[in-house]
């Protein structure tokens, strides 16, 4: 339920006038061609009829980038990538590999925000969930003075209730000045954010459907004067909706978000450091793409049907571990392909159970912690070859390893 929920808030910039412990005036602070990553994860229960049936744990990674500014207003543009694993509670998880997060989601979103806050974004977009959040009132602030806003929830129903706009849900924020508070041991000055919402929307004949949506938002926002931006957030959330069919579906949770610091990446030098290294592995290849360096190993050999690694293949993947052992800062995405056999929910299956299995074998050595590789099945959707000869099938039977850019 909770995905990309308020990381946005982390592009904002700061501006203050006066002493640290005097007034602070909070405004957006723009310049064309600022890049941002920010890393949002947050961890919630899942309760059906008021039992508790899962836990969820989300990754999400967020690549913003200022493309223009127009007067007091910036645009921006972002990439929101999704990663989740969730156990059932009291029972055995269908997925093999429960302790990998798995792709979920991708959006990709523009919008433009001016000096307060507020924002001007097209319809069609899902990202980001919390909107208008913060805005400031354009004055000095003191510790412990107040101020309000509207925002929005938008929510993305597509799945769940065959809802195909993005959902609406407005609510109005209440803002405190908190003065000084720490983060991880730093501290900046903080605001806090808390909202509440409560919507009972229109009926959708027959189709299951949200009747009523309750949920409550609070937040703390901290702030880096020296670097003009946010530094984090954290927040507690609840959500309860009450559907149609008479099902109660309720999300308890807490979530935090921050500015991750990485290096420029330098692709394609680094492609032809990796090109070097991996010379001698059979069948493998390094490429450059939009989300970073992918190194492909094809031929990849199971047990057959299955997503048991062979013990032949470890010393590739030892070498592999090493690679990535040079670039701690870069998250990792662990792709499985298959070739064009069997069914396309088999196909799919199969290729992220084996991702599963070589993202497995590489936390086994500490190449990452686990919320920082994800894995993901495509099936036969990305060949590299023709699947009507057996070297074709060889080369798209693969595992691809790619280091991210954000």
């Amino acid at each position: 339920m909770k995905s990309c929920c308020t990381a946005i808030i982390l592009l904002a910039g700061l501006v203050f006038r006066g002493s640290f412990v005097e007034a602070l005036e909070f405004s957006y602070n723009y310049r064309s061609g600022d890049k941002y990553r920010i890393l949002s994860t947050v961890n919630q229960d899942i309760y059906v009829d008021r039992k508790l049936g899962y836990k969820a744990e989300i990754v999400n990674r967020i690549a913003m980038e200022v493309t223009e500014i127009t007067g007091d207003r910036a645009r921006l543009s972002a990439v929101f990538q999704s990663a989740e694993k969730t156990t059932p509670v009291g029972g055995s998880s269908r997925n093999a590999q429960a302790k990998l997060f798995q792709w979920s989601k991708d959006y990709q979103s523009e919008f433009l925000q001016d000096k307060l806050g507020y924002m001007t974004i097209g319809d069609q977009y899902y990202m980001p969930m919390v909107r208008n959040v913060p805005v400031f009132p354009g004055k000095n602030l003191m510790p412990g003075e107040t101020w309000s806003a509207p925002g929005t929830e938008v929510h993305d129903f597509r799945d769940n209730y065959g809802i195909e706009k993005p959902y609406r849900i407005p609510f109005t924020a209440n803002y405190t000045y908190l003065g000084e508070r720490a983060w991880k041991g730093t501290n900046y000055p903080a605001f806090s954010v808390s909202y509440r919402i409560f919507l009972e929307p229109d009926a959708a004949p027959g189709k299951v459907f949200p009747r009523r949506i309750l949920g409550a938002s609070d937040q703390i926002v901290y702030w880096d004067t020296d670097h003009g931006q946010a530094a984090a957030y954290e927040e507690h959330f609840r959500t309860i909706i009450y559907l149609s069919d008479g099902q109660t579906w309720e999300y308890r949770g807490r979530a935090e978000a921050e500015v991750v610091e990485a290096p420029p990446m330098n692709k394609e030098e680094m492609a032809k450091e990796i090109a070097e290294e991996i010379s001698n592995i059979p069948d493998a290849s390094v490429r450059v793409s939009d989300e970073g360096i992918v190194i492909s190993l094809e031929n990849i050999q199971f047990a057959p049907d299955s997503a048991l690694l062979l013990a032949s293949e470890k010393p590739k993947l030892d070498k592999i571990a090493e690679i990535l052992m040079k670039y701690p800062d870069r998250d990792i995405l662990v792709g499985g392909h298959t070739a064009l056999a069997g069914t396309a929910a088999g196909r799919l299956q199969l290729s992220q159970e084996r991702a599963g299995a070589v993202a497995d074998y590489l936390l086994s050595k500490r190449v990452r912690s686990p919320e920082r590789i994800v894995i993901r099945g495509y099936g036969a959707e990305r060949p590299v070859a023709a699947n009507n000869t057996e070297e074709g099938m060889r080369k798209n039977r693969r595992v691809e390893i790619t280091i991210l850019e954000n």
